[in-house]
Parts: C-alpha cells; sequence; structure tokens
C-alpha cells in the first residue's frame, strides 16, 4: 500500500511544486547573512515582551493559555483596527480578521477564492512563499513585470482586455506589493496605485494588497490601496512582523465583511491567543510610532551602507534597484546563473536568495539575487558585499 495514493489528485499535484522553504541556503557557521529577510536583532523587543508577558499572567494567571485565551484578544484587534485608521484605511470589527502572520492570511484568501480552474495574477518577480501558496491552489497564475516603479500596470491592462476579447477568464484576484516590495525594494507610484484600481472596477477582479512593509518608509510614506479603494475591491494583508516580532505570528487581513467571514469559516480557531494577548499587553505598554523612527532609522542607515558597498566593490555592468524603505536590494548581474554563484559565495562566507525563486518561471530569475539589509550589522554588510564582489569576480 502507498500511503501517498490516498491523496486527490489536486494535492498530488500540489507536491509536485517547488518544496516550501527550497529558497532558504544550507548557511555554514561565521556565514554574513545578507539572505535573512528578519528584523535587525538589536530592534528586537525581548525585555518588553518578557515584561508583557509576565504582567499578562500576572494579572489572568491561567487564562491565556486555555483555548479561548484572554479577553485581551479583542482589545489586539481594536488596536489593529487604530493603526489601520491612522493610515487611512477605516474598517469594522467585522471587516477585519486576525491572522498567524500574513502568510496564513493569503492562504485562507486563496483557499476561498480559488480553485483548480481560477486565474490569479502576480507580480514578477513576486514573494516566493505566495508564490508557493498560489501553486497549491492553481496552476493558472499570470506574471506582471516590475520596474523601478512597481507594478507595470500598463501592461496588466494589456493582458486583461486581450483575455476580454478572446473570451478567456480573467483573473479572481491580483495579489501584489506595492509598498517596498519583496524582493525588488521598488514601491508602486500614485498613478499606477490609480490605475490598478481602475482597472480592478473595469475587469472585476480583486486585490490583494500586502502591506508587511508598509511603515518602513525611510523618507515619505505612501497610501495603501486599501485607503484609496472606493469600491471594496482591495483586501489588505497586514503584520507585525517586521515591525515587532515575526515569531509573535500576528498578521491580519482588512476587506469585505463576506469576504472576512469566509476567511473566518475556514480559519476555524487557528488563533495564538496567548501571543494574541501578549501583544495586545506589549501595544497597550508601548509607542509603537516612536520606535518606528528609530526602525527606519536604521534600516536607511543600513541601506545605504549596502548600496554604498555595492557602489564599490560590483562593475558598472552589475545593477540594482535603490528601495525607499523595507528591508532588500534587487541585483541583476549580468552572464551570472546566481544559483551558482551563491555555492562561491557561500565559500566565501556570504549568502543572498538567487533569484529564480520569485518567479514563476524559474528561468526569468537566473540573472538576479537578493540582498538584506535587515539582519545584519553595517560592518558584516560591507565586509559581506566585500565577499559577494571577489565570489562574482572569480566565478565570471
Amino acid at each position: 500500500m502507498s500511503a501517498g495514493s490516498f491523496f486527490p489528485d489536486n494535492i498530488k499535484g500540489a507536491l509536485q511544486n517547488t518544496p516550501p522553504g527550497e529558497w532558504i541556503p544550507e548557511i555554514p557557521d561565521e556565514c554574513i547573512r545578507l539572505h535573512c529577510g528578519y528584523p535587525a536583532p538589536a530592534l528586537m523587543p525581548d525585555e518588553e515582551v518578557k515584561a508583557a508577558v509576565n504582567s499578562l499572567l500576572e494579572e489572568e494567571h491561567d487564562l491565556p493559555l486555555h483555548y479561548i485565551g484572554s479577553p485581551k484578544i479583542i482589545k489586539l484587534k481594536e488596536q489593529v483596527l487604530k493603526r489601520l485608521k491612522e493610515r487611512g484605511v477605516s474598517v469594522t470589527e467585522k471587516e477585519l480578521l486576525l491572522t498567524s502572520g500574513a502568510c496564513q492570511a493569503i492562504d485562507l484568501i486563496a483557499r476561498i477564492l480559488l480553485d483548480e480552474e481560477s486565474i490569479v495574477a502576480i507580480e514578477s518577480p513576486t514573494y516566493m512563499e505566495a508564490l508557493e501558496i498560489f501553486q497549491n491552489y492553481t496552476k493558472h497564475i499570470i506574471s506582471i513585470p516590475v520596474d523601478k516603479h512597481g507594478l507595470q500596470t500598463g501592461v496588466l491592462e494589456e493582458i486583461l482586455e486581450d483575455r476580454k476579447q478572446k473570451g478567456l477568464t480573467l483573473p479572481r484576484f491580483l495579489y501584489t506589493i506595492p509598498t517596498f516590495q519583496n524582493p525588488t525594494g521598488t514601491t508602486m507610484t500614485g498613478e499606477r496605485r490609480q490605475h490598478v484600481l481602475e482597472l480592478a472596477k473595469t475587469y472585476n477582479f480583486l486585490i490583494v494588497e500586502d502591506d508587511a512593509y508598509g511603515e518602513l518608509s525611510f523618507n515619505k510614506s505612501f497610501p495603501t490601496l486599501k485607503a484609496m479603494d472606493q469600491n471594496s475591491q482591495v483586501l489588505h494583508v497586514g503584520s507585525l512582523s517586521k515591525i515587532v516580532a515575526p515569531g509573535m505570528r500576528i498578521g491580519w487581513i482588512a476587506g469585505a465583511s463576506e469576504i472576512i467571514h469566509a476567511c473566518a469559516w475556514f480559519k476555524k480557531d487557528l488563533n495564538h491567543p496567548f501571543a494574541q494577548a501578549a501583544m495586545a499587553v506589549y501595544l497597550a505598554n508601548t509607542d509603537l510610532n516612536n520606535k518606528l523612527v528609530t526602525m527606519r532609522d536604521t534600516y536607511r542607515s543600513k541601506c545605504n551602507v549596502l548600496t554604498s558597498a555595492l557602489e564599490q566593490y560590483f562593475p558598472e555592468s552589475a545593477s540594482w534597484y535603490v528601495p525607499e524603505g523595507g528591508y532588500f536590494v534587487w541585483m541583476k548581474i549580468p552572464g551570472a546563473d546566481t544559483s551558482e554563484l551563491l555555492t562561491h559565495a557561500l565559500a566565501k562566507g556570504v549568502s543572498f536568495i538567487p533569484g529564480k525563486y520569485f518567479f514563476k518561471d524559474q528561468a526569468d530569475g537566473t540573472e538576479f539575487l537578493r540582498l538584506s539589509f535587515s539582519y545584519a550589522d553595517e560592518k558584516e554588510i560591507t565586509e559581506g558585499i566585500r565577499r559577494l564582489g571577489k565570489a562574482a569576480e572569480a566565478y565570471l
């Protein structure tokens, strides 16, 4: 008997995709980690979270450890609603669902909106874990290119109109990271934001807006698509992973109540009640906006260090986008296969993510790589880019 014979066809198909986490390189000891999309260790609020947990347990004893958990979970929802409102997103309690990080939010949206015949449109390149999720539900994925100004909405319009004229199925939704995109670090212009909202109305599709990095601007802030949405067609996915602590798994979906109800139906009680209650206490005792000032200053400085090092250690043939916020720099090295380059880089003690993992067609990412400036300190960043430059020079 083969246990796998009991899998239905859709699961068998999904298991043929690239395994989750395949993109994570095996890192040797003492390697400089420029692959990590993690917050800076110095910015992690370990003492504040410890105080919040102690306060929670002293006040409520065993209550936060039960299935239903602490009533402070309701407080967390109120805090998220308040933060969203400060950013121009006014939704009601019935239009918000707390999730176990942004990935669960994206998976729930895919689960309720996609079947094997559905079409989904994505940016190219895009967040690799979102791509992995969508491939679990459908093989019909349309890739829309990204340039230095974000999603190329003109190309999206051409594709939509062509499909309409040919009587082909239109996308159920578009998945986009408009602000400090992962992996490119690019930001969609205001004109393109308005255009993509108009396209959603004209061609009747939803927009899934992943805003994981939206509050980490270096200079100016950008409006969320949800704040600009006049037709309830944007599902806003947010997270505290990049600005508080990823291990606490606090995310959310803000959108039309019917969508939120359906997502909650399949989410059932899959909460992290203890983490949610602890986060509520942490937020109640913390001026997060003030902490964000420090985060923005820190990541701006790190980004400047990384881009300066690239200018110093790489030839003019290499190119990269300079982000206005977030965690990442997207780089192209003409003539390279960055999967092969990674082997040489690891041997010299520096890591990155090869570009292929961010594309539906992995061949499109051969010459690209993603660098993260968020995790390593500034001295490590400079040394890491020096090592990477040496590895690239020897490889090419």
